[in-house]
């Protein structure tokens, strides 16, 4: 049967396909006759080669005027005409009857389109609509090809094959096979399907190799396409996909290093979908896999050799062998170093010493480590910092809780804001330190586990609360000093070299002080009496409103009998306000608010 959706799809229609075979069949062969006795118009007779006279043969058709056919006629392949030679002529026109009574009177013959018309009568003859026919392709003509099967059928070029080749030009000069679509006599056009042809074929194929496949199976096929995921492989009917993962147990950026189109390899079947009709195919299955044995040969904590195939943001790949490959991450690749990007340390194509560290099996990982191979110097920096060494080193990071100063490449100490003045009270290292400034610090521990140094700056000096600040401030003492910050407790009054002392709220004037701006401001020259030093909170209490009290006036008795100075000496460590260096409190104890009743 004739496949009429298949003709309506041809990418060529009636008019365009009317005017590339019009030049090869300009005669109706409705309107040829076969005779041997008339001589009319459009009739096909027998005739006898008289002579060649230049570039013309003329022909006795039997009748009194001669005919001429153009000499040109005759192919270069064939055999030139002879006298007295037989042939088949079409009468192409002549002149009036009167004139062909007369001696000179000619008829035009053609020796060339009674062949084709012959031709085509016999194949009208033998060819019908689904018939398989094999010719040679003579030419390229627009919208298809022109294939010989005795005369000149069309072969539009979206029949020429199953995936429409790049330039049907390729096929000029091939023998194919195709089956007829159409047939038109009256116009003398017949349109073939080479497509239809191997559809027709392949489906037939298709079902009989999908009843035989199996998993496993290993079978050869031909490359047929490829795409940049893996590529299509004909197995003799049908296609299957061998995905680039698939294709070799290492690494491959494309297909193309593995197959190429046309190819015949041996693949193997992974899995059949036969309501789908899809089939995935394996190349490396074919051998064992390198990881069935990796644990063996790779065993955690051992040592190779192996080359870095690519580098990524995170870490290096490093190909251990053909199939076998290691992630190296970028903190396993130096115990001191900084790293921002692997690229720092390895490229592509290095032969690098790597330590195994953990393998999946399942997953097909392996994690390698680079560091593990030299000694990692934070075994031995407790035995080279013990607590009480100087060091110097660079100011590398600033927090607000602490500057992290390097004392060697990678190694890191931590110098705590606390630890950078026996005396001022340091909000942000920035006010002691600036990044990238070399300073001398002491080591004060080392936690070898957690690699981790604490440093101190102030512990290069004695500490002067053991026995200078306690010496020199003693309670009772008149001191000059400058108000170096106001808050809602009370006034933070500088001393000498960033020694603070508090005076608090209740300890500013004789009346109540409801803002400490109310009395003094930042920049105040004052002047204070001592009320405590405790060296263990590292404190010192003030008091502006006792200045002018003597011991005679025992330091301002209230009512009630008791002064505000020992009221101050018994109230708890933990509840006084004052002082720098500690968490533990207050120095004096806010006044009690009095009944106002």
């Amino acid at each position: 049967m004739v496949n009429r959706n298949l003709i309506r799809s041809l990418d060529i229609d009636d008019e365009e396909l009317d005017a590339e075979l019009a030049a090869l069949n300009e005669t109706d062969p409705g309107e040829i006759g076969w005779t041997g006795q008339d001589v009319t118009l459009n009739q096909i007779v027998e005739g006898r080669i008289l002579r060649v006279e230049g570039d013309l043969v003329l022909v006795d058709v039997g009748y009194k005027s001669e005919g001429t056919i153009p000499l040109n006629e005759w192919d270069e392949d064939e055999e030139p005409p002879q006298p007295g030679q037989t042939i088949k002529v079409l009468i192409e026109e002549m002149e009036d009857a009167t004139a062909m009574l007369d001696e000179g009177g000619m008829i035009s013959l053609s020796k060339r389109k009674a062949e084709k018309i012959r031709k085509w009568i016999e194949v009208m003859e033998k060819v019908h609509e689904g018939d398989i026919v094999t010719g040679a392709v003579t030419r390229k003509i627009k919208g298809g090809l022109l294939v010989d099967i005795g005369v000149n059928v069309f072969l539009p070029a979206s029949q020429v094959d199953i995936r429409r080749p790049s330039d049907i030009g390729d096929y000029i000069g091939r023998t194919i096979q195709c089956i007829v679509l159409k047939i038109d006599e009256a116009r003398r056009n017949i349109v073939v399907s080479r497509r239809s042809l191997i559809e027709s074929e392949r489906a037939e194929k298709k079902s009989k190799l999908l009843s035989e496949l199996e998993v496993g199976q290993q079978r050869k096929g031909v490359v047929k396409n490829i795409a940049e995921f893996g590529a299509f492989v004909d197995l003799g009917g049908i296609d299957g996909l061998l995905h680039i993962t698939d294709m070799s147990w290492g690494r491959i950026g494309h297909p193309s290093e593995m197959v190429a189109i046309d190819q015949e390899i041996e693949v193997q079947i992974l899995h059949i979908d036969r309501e789908r009709e899809k089939i995935a195919l394996g190349l490396k299955q074919k051998t064992a896999s390198p990881w069935e044995h990796v644990s063996e040969k790779y065993p955690v904590g051992s040592r190779h050799k192996g080359t870095v195939v690519n580098v990524m943001s995170y870490g290096a790949f490093v190909k251990l062998e053909e199939g076998i490959e290691g992630l190296v991450h970028i903190s396993e690749m130096s115990w001191t170093k900084r790293i921002s990007h692997p690229n720092e340390l390895v490229h592509i194509d290095d032969e690098i010493e790597v330590v195994v560290l953990g393998i999946n099996k399942e997953k097909q990982e392996i994690s390698l480590g680079m560091k593990q191979t030299q000694e990692n110097p934070w075994d031995k920096v407790a035995e080279r910092y013990p607590p009480g060494t100087p060091v110097t080193g660079t100011v590398r990071n600033l927090t607000n809780y602490g500057a992290f100063i390097e004392i060697e490449e990678g190694i890191d100490g931590l110098l705590h804001v606390s630890d950078m003045s026996w005396t001022r009270k340091i909000s942000h290292p920035s006010e002691v330190v600036e990044k990238g400034q070399k300073i001398e610090c002491r080591v004060l521990s080392v936690d070898q586990q957690r690699r981790r140094i604490a440093l101190g700056l102030k512990q290069l000096q004695e500490d002067p609360w053991a026995s200078d600040i306690p010496k020199k401030y003693q309670p009772g003492q008149r001191v000059t000093g400058t108000v170096t910050k106001l808050t809602n407790f009370g006034v933070f009054v500088g001393l000498e070299n960033g020694l603070e002392g508090l005076l608090h709220i209740s300890e500013l004037a004789d009346h109540k002080v409801e803002n400490p701006e109310e009395v003094v401001k930042v920049g105040d020259q004052i002047e204070v009496k001592i009320l405590r030093v405790d060296t263990e909170e590292r404190k010192i209490g003030l008091s502006r409103k006792r200045v002018e009290w003597n011991e005679e006036d025992g330091e301002g008795v209230e009512e009630g009998g008791e002064s505000q100075a020992s009221s101050a000496s018994s109230t708890p460590a933990t509840e006084l306000k004052g002082g720098v260096g500690g968490d533990s409190g207050p120095l004096i104890k806010p006044a009690e608010p009095k009944n106002e009743e």
